[in-house]
């Protein structure tokens, strides 16, 4: 299995996002989580059958929250670098950046 680390940007994204959730609603929050705990869970599995989106980044979607995950594959050292949680309403141009 694959471990998994986070860039500052995606760090910040994920506690705005869950911190936005918890001031709607508790349940909305924790849902937030368990759904991108689940799918970091799958990833972790298999990162290789998230296809490349630009370059060396895959994306995977959230069922049901309007965010992608987005990282890179590190094969040799069995890491998955999370780069973005990227709202869907968001700059596509956005994506990618650093």
């Amino acid at each position: 299995m694959y471990s998994v680390e986070y860039s500052e940007r995606a760090i910040r994204e994920l506690e705005e996002i869950v911190l936005w959730y918890f001031v709607r609603s508790e349940k909305a929050s924790n849902d937030f989580v368990k759904e991108f705990s689940q799918k970091l869970d799958i990833i972790k599995l298999n990162p290789l059958q998230f296809p490349k989106k630009y370059k060396h980044h895959r994306e995977t979607i959230l069922k049901t929250f309007p965010y992608s995950i987005i990282f890179v594959v590190e094969e040799k050292n069995k890491l998955i670098f999370v780069t973005s949680i990227f709202h869907h309403k968001r700059k596509p141009s956005k994506k990618f950046n650093k």
